[in-house]
């Protein structure tokens, strides 16, 4: 089984889209924000679930879909899994992800 490390980037990207939702519906806000932690909790036993974006030295970059989001994360070796952040569809993810 993984571990899920968040990065401090990826904690950014959700509060902001929390922040973003809020302001017209907080219940709304907290929905997506718990609809996305908890897509992301299927990595821990399958870590390989999104498709591959890329492959790095340190390993691969995935996509994970969610509703309107992309949630990137980068899977280092067989027992860890970082998040890397959290994308509305309409962003260009390449400008964020170099």
């Amino acid at each position: 089984m993984a571990e899920i490390i968040w990065t401090e980037e990826a904690e950014r990207w959700l509060k902001d889209i929390h922040d973003y939702i809020a302001q017209d519906n907080s219940a709304a806000a907290e929905e997506v924000v718990s609809g996305i932690y908890q897509r992301v909790q299927i990595l821990l036993e399958f870590p390989e679930a999104g498709y591959k974006y890329r492959s790095e030295p340190e390993g691969d970059i995935r996509i994970l879909l969610y509703g309107h989001y992309r949630i990137a994360y980068l899977i280092k070796g067989n027992d860890r899994v970082d998040i890397l952040g959290v994308f509305h569809g309409a962003l260009d993810i390449d400008r964020y992800l170099p």
